[in-house]
């Protein structure tokens, strides 16, 4: 047997190593696309849900409650703040603009909850008016009872109010949805009622008849804050009217005669000719100074400076034959062109003097027809003429009255060029133009509005007193009103000026309607007199009972039998209920007293808005509504207790498309938030709005949205970096002290509470555009290009559990907590979803109970020391990207850098240590003194690190892992590396 020698062992080769697998990479299930569309939904249900696990998870809250109910009972107790919702109108789909308005209050709201107030939000509806009996009437007809009416009315608002709630909780807006207020609420409509009394007893009602805006379409008056303007063709006219006694006008200009054959004629110029035919008189300025003109045509008094002009309108030549003051001409009569005694007819049109009438245009003197303008009526009445006396022939519908001679039937506009055949054949029109003009118009139905002159409850501006007067107040609306602006807070400023200018120059508020959807007047007024009922104010009180029992319906359906009995004086059959009802501006400029003091009450602590009257810290809407719901509410509320029912007020602009244009059907450039959430999400909508500087119209289209979209990618983005790269970290056990910090850690934390105090004064002042810039710089510059670039290698090379590693984590742990609080109140889905899986946070189940991160005071010497760091470090990336360019290095970490730099520079750079590298992601860095700033950029000639990609000269320095740099191979399996902490 032959021995064989044993063949000696082929030495193993080593088994690769996954080294990737030894890095600390970051993970979260918090997803990188955010596919909002589909993941928002669950967040809106989940938030308006009373049977979800966080309510069984989160003690401080009913088990059984919304988010928003939990959220209450977290902050009672605290400061409270109140944004009174302005309530939208119950009629139609949510459009852009309303998306705007409620994202806009729910940041607002949210950002006061994060700064620990107890932040109200109650929104609601504008219920009654005219809008919605359009609606019954387009589905019904017009032939409708009262009562049919309001029963459809209620039913399609509770509708409209179903479905757009529906939208405003898509919308990620939170609010008592449970328990909203709307107008129509029996308990609402009752608080008006007694509001209004309140009103009365102030001594600020009174009837009257005088001309206020009139809308045939509406077939009712208008308020002030209910015009528009638009432009309107028109027919001019110069009238010629004659005088009925030559010598009195002879003598008022000094002469004894006129000329052989002539006669006189007083002039007027007017564009609303369909006002001729109710003309009581002439209106003449005591102080101008007007000619009796001597033409072809007779001799016309005109203003002296405004002959030339006339009698080139009207194809004239004339010569003056004296002149006189205007005082002169007072007491005159000329007769009416149409109503003469050569029709059969007579009618005088008397001169009375007047300071209105101006020589700027026309022919110095106004025609008055009192029962269509303002200052004609004024004037008219100053003059003796009595309300009985007053022509009032058009009726609601824009006709003239059947029995009205001449124009019996026609309608208003229809009878303007017969109106002027008719002065044409009576040789009395001296000429005509269509001109187009600037004219009211119903700013619901977008058509021309006039003056009507018709019997209305009005609220005085200024002196005067009521019948049922108990308790006068100390100043006039006017006055109080005007106290109040000074007293408020405007957002924009400029708001301020234009609310004032409204409430020094408005007329007596027309607060009654002819309609049947809404608020009673409920008053009975004698038969014969007109007296309110001497019971007026018992009768209040009771028909607000009766309303708050049944609804408005139940007071239509009251007698004056039931209510005031049938004997006597002052039983029924002397007096006649009024089926005029409040004007919708009464019912939603009220919402201060019949919500915040009525109906909710029960949602502020302590009784808050019952002591002196409520006051909300901030109303918000468009700045249309300096005309509309701030001004009604402003007048109420110092007429029921002389201040302003609100701290604040913020305005914000129209949406409009991407070139600024106002959106419309028409134009086919409308934009429907459903479309938006529907197709990119309601987070979209949001950023869109948080933006957008919401002082100007705010732009909108697809390619505005696409920039909106990237912008929430890059928030996203830098988001998701921060959970994944906290994963593992646990508070309790892992944070590093402030003094054990690395200084650069140190930095973006005072870099975080120096941003963090310039949002918040931001969130002070509502302003959200600025702050989401700042955020984006945040997330791109300061973490992006700069701080999280520099931490990747410590985050990712250093040993899970080293101090280098839980600094980074530390600082990272307490910017996110802060970055998800600056968010929250415009990217609030994104916000809760990455609450969600933000690792060792103590989960209350919602952002939305935490409050602001409180970080310590930004040290600025730290701020100073690394934005000089950074400046140098951009001038290094510079000069590596120019060296790159030329193909000598690829990845930063092929770099070597010297630096020379002068004295400060240099200690600065110097104090860095080895961290310098690190703080320019290159291999090697060196500090050389001199004098200019220099950087000198060189490819590295040592070997790259297979783990942590930096080339150094110590690769395989543990032959354990030949192919790693020692720092790495200590990081695995030794003590770890050191990063100074200073």
């Amino acid at each position: 047997m032959t021995d064989t020698a044993a063949t000696p062992a082929t030495p193993a080769t080593p088994a690769p190593v996954d080294y990737r697998a030894t890095l600390n990479l970051p993970d979260t299930p918090f997803p990188m696309r955010g596919d909002l569309p589909k993941r928002e939904p669950a967040w809106v249900k989940d938030w308006n849900s009373t049977d979800t696990a966080d309510n069984a998870a989160n003690s401080a809250s009913d088990s059984a409650a919304t988010l928003y109910r939990r959220l209450r009972a977290a902050r009672k107790g605290a400061p409270l703040f109140v944004l009174h919702d302005g309530p939208p109108y119950a009629n139609g789909k949510l459009h852009i603009g309303h998306a705007l308005n409620k994202v806009l209050k729910d940041m607002i709201v949210k950002s006061k909850q994060l700064q620990g107030f107890d932040a109200q939000y109650i929104p609601g509806w504008d219920c009654h008016g005219l809008p919605i009996e359009n609606a019954i009437e387009k589905l019904h007809g017009r032939k409708l009872s009262r009562a049919d009416m309001q029963a459809k009315s209620r039913a399609y608002a509770s509708e409209q109010v179903a479905q757009q709630r529906e939208d405003f909780k898509r919308l990620g807006v939170l609010g008592d949805w449970e328990r909203p207020y709307r107008t129509m609420d029996f308990a609402n409509e009752a608080g008006q009622i007694r509001a209004f009394k309140r009103v009365v007893e102030r001594g600020f009602v009174y009837r009257g008849l005088k001309p206020v805006y009139w809308c045939f379409d509406c077939g009712s008056s208008l308020a002030e804050f209910e015009i528009e303007y638009a432009d309107k063709k028109s027919e001019t006219l110069d009238v010629a009217f004659e005088a009925d006694d030559s010598a009195a006008l002879v003598a008022a200009f000094g002469l004894s005669a006129l000329p052989e054959g002539k006669t006189g004629f007083a002039v007027i110029w007017t564009t609303t000719a369909w006002t001729i035919p109710a003309n009581q008189a002439l209106n003449a300025h005591p102080e101008l100074s007007y000619a009796l003109v001597e033409t072809p045509k007779g001799c016309l008094v005109l203003a002296e400076s405004l002959v030339e002009a006339c009698l080139q309108r009207f194809g004239l030549e004339g010569t003056v034959l004296a002149t006189a003051p205007g005082k002169a001409l007072g007491g005159l009569n000329f007769r009416h062109p149409l109503y003469d005694v050569d029709a059969g007819y007579r009618r005088l049109s008397p001169v009375y003097l007047a300071e209105y009438v101006s020589a700027s245009d026309g022919t110095g003197i106004v025609h008055a027809a009192p029962a269509y303008g303002v200052d004609d009526f004024n004037s008219c009445m100053a003059n003796g003429l009595r309300y009985d006396q007053i022509l009032n022939p058009v009726q609601g519908n824009g006709a003239y009255a059947d029995d009205f001679a001449l124009f019996g039937g026609l309608h208003i506009w229809k009878a303007v060029p017969v109106i002027l055949d008719a002065l044409s054949n009576a040789g009395r029109l001296l000429a005509t133009k269509t001109i187009t003009h600037s004219y009211p118009h119903c700013w619901r139905h977008k058509t021309p509005v006039i003056y009507r002159a018709a019997a209305q409850w009005f609220i005085r501006m200024d002196e005067g007193d009521g019948v049922f007067t108990t308790d006068k107040a100390p100043k006039t609306l006017r006055q109080m009103a005007l106290d109040a602006i000074d007293h408020t807070r405007f957002y924009p400023d400029n708001g301020k000026a234009r609310l004032r200018d409204m409430i020094a120059n408005r007329p007596d508020w027309c607060i009654s309607r002819q309609r049947s959807w809404g608020v009673p007047v409920p008053f009975f007024l004698h038969k014969d007199s007109g007296e309110l009922h001497p019971r007026t104010l018992e009768i209040l009180d009771r028909a607000a009972e009766i309303v708050e029992q049944g609804g408005i319906e139940a007071w239509s359906a009251v007698t004056p039998e039931a209510m005031l009995g049938t004997e006597g004086p002052d039983g029924a059959a002397h007096y006649t209920k009024s089926t005029d009802i409040l004007e919708v501006w009464f019912d939603s400029g009220s919402t201060f007293w019949h919500v915040l003091r009525g109906s909710h009450a029960h949602a502020y602590p302590n009784g808050a808005f019952h002591a002196e009257g409520p006051e909300a810290d901030l109303y918000l809407e468009g700045h249309d509504q300096h005309r509309g719901w701030f001004h009604s509410s402003l007048l109420l509320g110092c007429a029921l207790f002389d201040r302003a029912p609100y701290k604040g007020l913020l305005t914000h602009g129209f949406a409009t498309d991407g070139q600024g244009r106002k959106m419309s059907k028409s134009l086919g450039n409308t934009v429907e938030p459903q479309t938006i959430t529907n197709k990119l999400g309601a987070e979209i909508v949001r950023l869109w709005v948080a933006s957008t500087d919401y002082s100007g119209d705010l732009n909108i289209d697809d390619k505005i949205l696409a920039r909106v979209v990237d912008a929430y990618r890059r928030i996203r983005n830098t988001l998701r970096f921060l959970l994944a790269n906290t994963s593992d970290f646990d508070p309790a056990v892992d944070t590093v002290a402030d003094a054990e910090l690395l200084e650069i850690d140190r930095w973006a934390l005072s870099r975080s509470a120096e941003l963090q105090a310039e949002i918040l004064r931001h969130f002070d002042a509502y302003e959200f555009h600025p702050v989401v810039a700042k955020l984006q710089v945040f997330c791109s510059e300061d973490l992006g290009a700069f701080y999280l670039d520099i931490l990747k290698d410590r985050l990712y090379t250093t040993a899970p559990k080293s101090l280098a590693r839980r600094s980074a984590q530390t600082a990272l742990w307490q910017i996110t907590h802060a970055m998800l609080r600056w968010m929250a109140p415009f990217l609030s889905f994104t916000a809760e979803e990455a609450w969600t899986h933000f690792a060792g946070a103590k989960h209350q189940g919602s952002i939305y109970f935490e409050t602001f991160w409180p970080f310590t005071t930004p040290n600025e010497a730290l701020l100073a020391k690394w934005a000089r760091i950074r400046a140098i470090r951009e001038l290094a990336n510079k000069e590596i990207e120019a060296v790159r360019t030329t193909g000598q290095v690829g990845a930063s970490l092929q770099a070597t850098l010297t630096i020379t730099a002068g004295a400060d520079d240099a200690a600065l750079l110097r104090s860095l240590g080895a961290d310098l590298k690190f703080v320019t992601i290159t291999s090697t860095a060196t500090v050389v003194d001199g004098e200019a700033l220099q950087v000198l950029v060189t490819p590295s000639t040592a070997t790259k690190c297979e783990r942590c990609w930096h080339y150094t000269d110590d690769i395989g320095s543990d032959p354990a892992h030949p192919t790693l740099c020692g720092r790495c191979a200590s990081n695995l399996d030794g003590a770890g590396e050191v990063r100074a902490v200073a």
